[in-house]
């Protein structure tokens, strides 16, 4: 490796009015070196990002690219010196093509047929499939991360900056990421990785900075450290051992049989006679490559699509198919969908308003809001939560991704649910936060609600889930007792495998 740092920070400091985000933060990252900034939620990692990317200003401090100080005042300046980035909360027009979003970013002198070629190249290079014609507004989340992927990609940038990117990867497709980072890395690319996968920067990383409170408080080779010594680093003790209880479960209080919806867009999934069946005190997992039919099945649990058989979706018993969201929460079915800010929360709503999306105990008969209870039960949430925010009046959007997480999370349990319906639960959850999540599913259960998470996240499904589906192609696997799950059967089972032979679904997955 060169002696030169391909990027080096110097005492950076970005204040806001009520906190320090980065303190004289100072990193280096070689040429060829993959280098994990690594820190709980709120530790000031998407701040340092944000300004190394030029969509935040440094209040203090210097940057040095390639040896020379810079100051790089846009994103556009930032990818002209070699700089990408695949962003957490992604930086997509919903309204235009995944072309088009992706054109904005290139130069001018492309035209749009030829970027979508390239989008294709690289998709097929990398295996991460995309359809350039498709609508953003169309696609999953895990479809959005993986336009994000290409497009940062396309720039053969020098410096590639990734913020948790392997959350809505199968383990084979994670597994081929890696080989090719490693690959960029050994041309000279240097790459900046932010994960909360412990396992995943011990495996991939060669260097690694450790953020708290806005603070470098140790640097490290992960490779030679455990999750337990990492995660002491980063939230200075080791997260709680999730303790999972067998207990018999009891009644049916989700059912659904034969569930078959039409896409609802042309570029959504069909669902094929979907079956299943949650029961009180169980937690049912669902694992899937994000776009292959969790989207649409979520809407129909939830009730934001009421276009299925009123029988094919019962809810504590109550044909709820035809039914909407409100009158599916008065069953005692609550929902976390996956996407934080737009769905789960109003970005310039407080926190305290926010409550009010899904729970009406503030507001009275003649329908006058109680304002005093209202924030009292939003603090009641961020304190058993333990949320950072600036208090129940803080804006939504004033919070970091994990920070919010914990507060949508919190406001469905604190509801006292029969059936909570969750996805994504510790998408971008620092590993103490996703322990507390975690946790608190299966006090939920403990107590006798029926749970059903959908999760990309198998270790996550692993830990809390009593038994497991997989969805492929719209199409829902059989169950699958926790104690008979293993990472490659689920992962062949991801390709929608489970009636092949086990030889023939491992080859095929691993060919995926």
């Amino acid at each position: 490796m060169s002696a030169t740092p391909r990027l080096l920070l110097q005492g950076i400091t970005k204040r806001y009015p009520a906190v320090v985000a980065n303190d004289g933060v100072s990193l280096q990252v070689l040429p060829g070196q993959t280098h994990a900034v690594l820190g709980e939620n709120g530790a000031g990692k998407s701040t340092l990002m944000k300004i190394i990317y030029g969509s935040v200003k440094p209040d203090a401090g210097q940057v040095l690219w390639n040896g020379q100080p810079v100051q790089v005042r846009n994103p556009h300046e930032a990818r002209a010196l070699g700089i990408s980035m695949v962003f957490q909360h992604f930086s997509l027009f919903d309204t235009l093509t995944v072309a088009e979003n992706v054109w904005l970013g290139l130069g001018k002198e492309l035209k749009l047929a030829e970027v979508a070629r390239r989008i294709e190249a690289k998709a097929a290079e990398y295996g991460l499939h995309v359809d350039p014609s498709r609508p953003v507004h169309t696609l999953s989340v895990g479809e959005m991360q993986r336009v994000e992927i290409i497009r940062a990609l396309l720039t053969d940038p020098q410096l590639l900056i990734l913020d948790e990117p392997t959350s809505v990867l199968t383990p084979q497709a994670v597994e081929k990421l890696f080989v090719v980072l490693r690959q960029l890395a050994s041309q000279g690319c240097s790459i900046l990785y932010i994960s909360h996968k412990l396992h995943e920067i011990r495996e991939l990383c060669d260097a690694c900075t450790v953020l708290r409170g806005g603070r470098v408080t140790g640097e490290c080779d992960p490779r030679q450290e455990s999750n337990a010594s990492l995660s002491r680093m980063m939230i200075g003790a080791e997260p709680p051992q999730l303790e999972h209880r067998e207990h018999a479960p009891g009644e049916a209080v989700l059912q659904v049989d034969g569930l078959t919806l039409e896409r609802d867009s042309p570029f959504g999934v069909d669902l094929e006679g979907i079956a299943l069946q949650v029961r009180a005190g169980e937690v049912v997992g669902i694992a899937g490559v994000s776009g292959n039919g969790q989207r649409e099945l979520l809407y129909a649990l939830s009730g934001e699509d009421t276009r299925a058989a009123a029988p094919s979706v019962r809810v504590a018993g109550q044909p709820a198919g035809r039914l909407g969201p409100a009158q599916r929460r008065r069953l005692g079915l609550h929902f976390v969908p996956e996407e934080r800010l737009g769905r789960g929360a109003v970005p310039s709503l407080g926190l305290a308003h926010n409550l009010m999306l899904t729970r009406t105990d503030a507001v009275g008969r003649a329908g006058w809001i109680d304002v005093k209870g209202l924030r009292t039960q939003a603090q009641d949430v961020i304190r058993r939560f333990n949320v950072k925010a600036g208090g129940p009046d803080a804006a939504a959007k004033s919070l970091s991704g994990g920070n919010l997480q914990k507060f949508i999370v919190g406001r469905e349990i604190d509801a006292n649910p029969r059936l909570l319906v969750i996805s994504q639960p510790t998408w971008g959850v620092d590993v103490g936060a996703a322990a507390q999540i975690r946790g608190a599913i299966l006090a939920l259960r403990d107590a006798g609600c029926a749970v059903l998470v959908v999760s990309e996240e198998l270790e996550e499904l692993f830990e809390v889930s009593d038994r497991l589906h997989v969805i492929a192609k719209g199409r829902l696997s059989p169950s699958l007792p926790r104690r008979e799950a293993t990472v490659e059967k689920i992962g062949a089972w991801m390709s929608g495998l489970w009636d092949a032979p086990a030889e023939v679904a491992a080859r095929e997955a691993a060919d995926a």
